[in-house]
């Protein structure tokens, strides 16, 4: 009965996925590393779930249990996947993590994907990589970990596929794929259908920070700190939606 419950609790939150607060975080080194992190949080589509349900079910010990798990990529994978995979792949799985914070009662459902990226070329592969390979892996954390029964991180990877990059030492570039972008629409229209008719937003930012003042960039909504060293980009899906351009990214630094 217990897992079922979360079952249940996971399909009826990602079922609410408009409700998500989206982040890309970037920090560039002066060494030329790079960390990077995709944030989802879910704790509007949390509150809304809460009025949905009974006294009596918060009040269980399932409900109110506090949750912090984090899980390795490459832990997470069966050997059968693991055998399969090349160096570059390997190496890009065992540098990234998947955590999830839960709190119910307290509307927290954050879920955050990082890897730490040792130069340019690693950054650009693992941009490129990461949702193909989370997609072939067949990752399945509910085998590991009993507190994320129906969780799937492929939900939160796939929509990075539809973006070209080029980085190098010195640019960060992004433009959208609008054919692959389209046909992401095409398997979520239902879900961003649900999210206007509720009049939820879904807000997205991209936050990339740097060792040293940016020389450009190419997109007029992106906002650059006094220093230079900061550019973020807020916008939201609904804005996306009707004009996908709005993500493309051209930084020179």
């Amino acid at each position: 009965m217990r897992r079922l419950y979360f079952f249940l609790l996971f399909l009826a939150i990602l079922s609410l996925s408009s409700c998500v607060d989206v982040v890309e975080h970037y920090d560039f080194k002066a060494d030329g590393s790079c960390n990077v992190a995709y944030t989802f949080d879910m704790g509007r589509a949390v509150s809304v779930l809460m009025n949905l349900m009974s006294d009596s079910v918060k009040a269980t010990p399932q409900f109110t249990a506090a949750r912090d798990t984090t899980l390795n990529f490459y832990s997470a994978l069966p050997d059968s996947t693991q055998q399969r995979m090349t160096l570059e792949q390997v190496n890009l799985a065992k540098s990234s993590n998947l955590t999830v914070q839960m709190n119910l009662p307290k509307n927290i459902m954050k879920v955050s994907v990082t890897h730490q990226a040792k130069n340019a070329a690693d950054l650009q592969y693992y941009l490129r990589n990461i949702s193909k390979i989370e997609a072939q892996s067949n990752i399945k954390p509910v085998k590991n970990d009993k507190n994320l029964k129906g969780f799937d991180a492929q939900q939160l990877l796939s929509g990075q596929d539809y973006y070209a990059y080029e980085v190098t030492p010195h640019k960060f570039y992004r433009i959208i794929d609008k054919a692959k972008f389209n046909a992401f629409l095409k398997k979520t229209q239902s879900t961003f259908a649900m999210a206007k008719a509720m009049l939820i937003e879904m807000p997205y930012k991209v936050v990339l920070n740097f060792a040293k003042p940016v020389k450009k960039v190419n997109n007029p909504k992106a906002i650059v700190s006094a220093d230079r060293k900061r550019v973020v980009l807020q916008t939201s899906m609904d804005e996306i939606i009707k004009d996908p351009s709005v993500m493309n990214l051209k930084i020179d630094f």
